[in-house]
């Protein structure tokens, strides 16, 4: 396998209360819920895993719920601002009587790039959207008993990045990790890899005067782009720190391996491994329905599930 970033890994962002979290996105939306664990450096806060059946890297969503009354993020610039989700076409009059039906805030569709698209918030403010992607999606949904596969979201179709200057962010994706940029429509600009067929694009907007944005309730923490293994992870770390850039040294995440690294523009990208996967301590069918924890926590477990919510 060639030194390559295969698209996005997962995006990592921040909520509230872990029960409205975990039901929103479980159940409104219909996602698997694949892993129940906690924050490394926090264990007495949840670390939450949504996907598709497997946990296939470009579906990953995850979630630190630090509880009610945290501070509200605030969107701008020297942040990921929206995340994209592929949908089958035809779908969005489904997703907008679902919203209506469970009081989701969202906008009528509309049209960028080609593409037909519905944005909402989940509880917590996070701006998502729904595309109806113009390239075929043939990735297979999770599906629930209100959620089919006709309708079903297939994982991500991109994210975006909201930025003062979009060229020292743009070097990053092309000459480290490879993306071309595809398309502009005003100030947004689209860059692409040819690596996978999904999860491949990352958007620029560029807004000059936008303040800078604080990230906090309801907003995204980290995206994460996917390599296939360690060795390629390594290649990357040396890559990053010749182009000048301080990266942190290879971190067990439990279910992969991964680097962190801040961009120029102000956004924390990690590159994550494809291995080992979520099924390492949890049988597929089992996923997301017992508490996880990192072994260092292990014999704190008592205490730990004492202090968490019960979410199901």
């Amino acid at each position: 396998m060639e030194n390559k970033i295969l698209g996005l890994h997962h995006i990592t962002a921040i909520a509230g209360d872990a029960k409205r979290n975990f039901n929103f996105y479980a159940n409104v939306l219909g996602l698997r819920f694949i892993k129940k664990t906690v924050n490394f450096d926090d264990p007495g806060t949840y670390h939450f895993y949504f996907g598709d059946e497997v946990g296939s890297a470009g579906t990953i969503l995850t979630f630190f719920p630090w509880g009610e009354g945290i501070q509200q993020g605030r969107k701008g610039s020297g942040m990921a601002t929206e995340i994209g989700y592929s949908v089958p076409k035809g779908s969005l009059d489904f997703w907008q009587q679902r919203f209506e039906k469970y009081n989701v805030i969202y906008n009528k569709p509309a049209e960028k790039f080609g593409e037909k698209y519905l944005t909402f918030l989940d509880p917590d403010g996070l701006k998502l959207e729904l595309i109806e992607s113009k390239t075929d999606d043939n990735r297979k949904p999770w599906e629930t008993d209100e959620v089919k596969a006709d309708v079903a979201t297939k994982g991500f179709h991109n994210i975006t990045l909201t930025l003062n200057s979009i060229k020292a962010t743009a070097a990053i994706l092309t000459d480290i990790f490879g993306y071309k940029l595809i398309d502009q429509e005003v100030n947004r600009y689209r860059y692409a890899t040819d690596t996978v067929e999904n999860a491949a694009i990352v958007d620029l907007v560029e807004l000059a005067e936008e303040k800078r944005g604080h990230v906090a309730n309801g907003s995204v923490h980290h995206v994460a782009f996917r390599v296939q293994n360690d060795e390629i992870l390594m290649h990357f770390r040396e890559k990053i720190e010749a182009y000048g850039l301080s990266i942190t040294p290879q971190i067990d995440r439990q279910y992969f391996h991964s680097l962190y690294f801040r961009e120029p523009g102000g956004v924390l990208f990690e590159i994550a491994t494809e291995n080992p996967g979520f099924t390492v301590d949890e049988s597929l069918e089992e996923l997301g329905q017992n508490l996880k924890l990192p072994a260092q926590y292990e014999s704190d477990r008592a205490a730990i599930e004492a202090h968490l919510v019960k979410i199901n």
